[in-house]
């Protein structure tokens, strides 16, 4: 009896590929050279503790960096420094295009790695729990959808693992890009409103900007969350689940 169509299509998905014989010192640093595409993974280590604390500059030392609200204005969590609007925003966006070359970078020199496969979406996974820990702090995001953040690319990270020790070093999924869009959009809004506050603009545009930035939040945690669950389905087929 022939099977139903979406049962066809399912068997017709390809098997995970397994990796023979994976050799561990591939991800020693000691005994790998680090490749082009690494080095700019790594660009991205170095852009998240500097985005905090140029971020948090006004909070740490209010005395130098906090202007008052001007008057009749509702007091808003950060006002003034507007020097680290340009600063944050070249963080951002080259944390972003970092993130765009290294892969870039790999394919086309023949450097894609295991090691790549899993540091890159590490580095990815840093920075930007990195800036929605800032947005946090700042009132714009809810702590609540942090924390989910925070518990799905742990959870993420431990499944990786997993993988890795079947010799499968996985990387990022179709789901798990998607889901890093909308961090990006969620972010750059997020950003946006914190600039708006810096630059003194306006409080009903920072309002607007912030609500915006939630509701992309709320999607992507929605997303990041399917996406979790497709890694675990991932897992359960290389375990014969």
């Amino acid at each position: 009896m022939a099977l139903p169509s979406y049962f066809a299509e399912f068997r017709a998905i390809p098997r995970i590929r397994k990796i023979q014989s994976l050799d561990i010192s591939k991800f020693n640093p000691h005994t790998r050279s680090m490749t082009l595409a690494d080095k700019v993974t790594s660009v991205r280590l170095v852009i998240a503790p500097v985005f905090f604390i140029i971020y948090l500059l006004p909070r740490f030392f209010p005395a130098i960096f906090a202007v008052a609200p001007p008057p009749n204005e509702e007091v808003l969590p950060m006002i003034g420094a507007p020097w680290t609007v340009p600063v944050l925003w070249i963080l951002f966006i080259g944390s972003e295009v970092t993130d765009l070359l290294d892969g870039l970078i790999a394919r086309k020199r023949g450097e894609v790695s295991d090691f790549g496969k899993l540091y890159d979406p590490f580095a990815d996974t840093l920075t930007q729990l990195t800036y929605f820990f800032c947005f946090v702090i700042d009132g714009i995001l809810p702590s609540l959808l942090f924390l989910a953040v925070l518990y799905r690319e742990f959870s993420i990270l431990f499944i990786r693992n997993l993988m890795l020790k079947k010799g499968i070093a996985q990387g990022a999924r179709m789901g798990g890009k998607i889901k890093t869009v909308t961090y990006i959009l969620a972010g750059a809004l997020a950003l946006l409103a914190t600039s708006v506050l810096r630059l003194g603009i306006g409080v009903a545009f920072y309002r607007v900007l912030t609500v915006a930035a939630v509701v992309v939040f709320l999607i992507s945690v929605i997303l990041a969350v399917v996406s979790f669950f497709d890694y675990v389905s991932v897992y359960n087929k290389t375990s014969g689940k």
